[in-house]
């Protein structure tokens, strides 16, 4: 392993879960391979603005090419590189509102572009970013791994269904949940994914 992607969505500032979580997978990663490389992208310091109707070409889609998509191609351009040249994509993904941040939907809708991280083919889209392992390590409030409340899981299957698009299949999904449901249980929640992200790092 060469070189790990860090894409950061907490808006949650010193509060956050994910983050240290994040922290500890890619410190114990780098620790067992001397020599690798992290680029840290954190979508709260430093976001990506949603895509608007003078954008919108900006990211391929068939729109006039207008001077404000000059900016977002080359940013565009600049986020498909640091994924394309990552061995290891880390994802930080807390939950809102039942899905993904606006801020780390909006970094999919950047890298998410035909003819550079997939293609249209006769036989359906094909991803371009294969050969990839990706982490997410997802933080939420509520509990959706099972039950009923697994059907308001928009965060998830989703991340899942963008990744596998550009041809990240290989994923690992490590989730501290039900963190609202009191001090003891978001205790234990944290400390099992640290224990889960200790044995991914090993592995």
């Amino acid at each position: 392993m060469t070189k790990i992607l860090v894409i950061r969505s907490s808006a949650n500032g010193a509060r956050s879960v994910s983050n240290p979580l994040v922290d500890q997978f890619v410190a114990d990663v780098t620790a067992r391979n001397p020599g690798t490389t992290v680029v840290d992208r954190d979508l709260d310091a430093d976001p990506i603005a949603h895509i608007r109707s003078d954008t919108l070409a900006g990211i391929g889609r068939p729109a006039p090419e207008t001077e404000a998509a000059k900016p977002t191609r080359a940013l565009s351009d600049t986020l498909i590189a640091e994924l394309s040249t990552a061995d290891l994509l880390v994802i930080g993904a807390p939950m809102y509102n039942f899905g993904m941040s606006t801020t780390l939907k909006s970094w999919f809708d950047h890298v998410l572009r035909a003819g550079a991280t997939f293609n249209y083919t006769p036989q359906g889209p094909e991803g371009l970013m294969t050969g990839k392992r990706a982490v997410v390590i997802v933080s939420r409030a509520g509990a959706y791994r099972e039950g009923a409340a697994a059907a308001n899981d928009h965060q998830v299957p989703h991340i899942l269904t963008l990744l596998g698009f550009i041809g990240i299949t290989d994923v690992s999904v490590v989730c501290a949940e039900g963190l609202a449901f009191g001090p003891e249980a978001a205790a234990q929640s944290i400390a099992n994914a640290q224990a889960e992200l200790k044995q991914l790092a090993s592995a």
